[in-house]
């Protein structure tokens, strides 16, 4: 049997549910739930499309002072994919309303003993 085996459907649902809060917190602006899934430690970063952040105080600090509002957006596609039981990337295109931008975000999941947290995290826009 494959040590870590790709996919596994119980896997795929858990990070499946964890990402969708996650993006229901994004776009409604729930700090608490953003900065709990978001993996408390200075290991964890976040590349943003005009920032760079090192460690969970510094992500939890730019979500505080970023615009709260027109944050929906229309996501064109999801790719979640796991490796065993305890790792994950999640990757979606998306569109923000009255913009040709496309954006990317890519998110590395981690089972923790909390639950799955992101451990790291890259947004880019691609315009075309």
């Amino acid at each position: 049997m494959e040590s870590n085996p790709i996919n596994l459907p119980e896997v795929v649902a858990e990070v499946t549910a964890v990402f969708a809060r996650y993006e229901d917190a994004l776009v409604n602006n729930k700090i608490d739930v953003l900065d709990e899934l978001f993996w408390a430690s200075p290991h964890t970063l976040r590349y943003g499309v005009g920032e760079v952040l090192y460690g969970a105080e510094d992500i939890a600090a730019f979500r505080q002072g970023r615009p709260s509002t027109n944050l929906a957006r229309t996501v064109l596609r999801t790719v979640i994919t796991t490796f065993g039981r305890d790792c994950a990337t999640a990757n979606i295109e998306y569109r923000r309303a009255g913009t040709l931008a496309i954006g990317r975000q890519s998110q590395t999941w981690v089972r923790m003993p909390e639950g799955w947290r992101v451990v790291a995290a890259h947004v880019s826009n691609m315009t075309l």
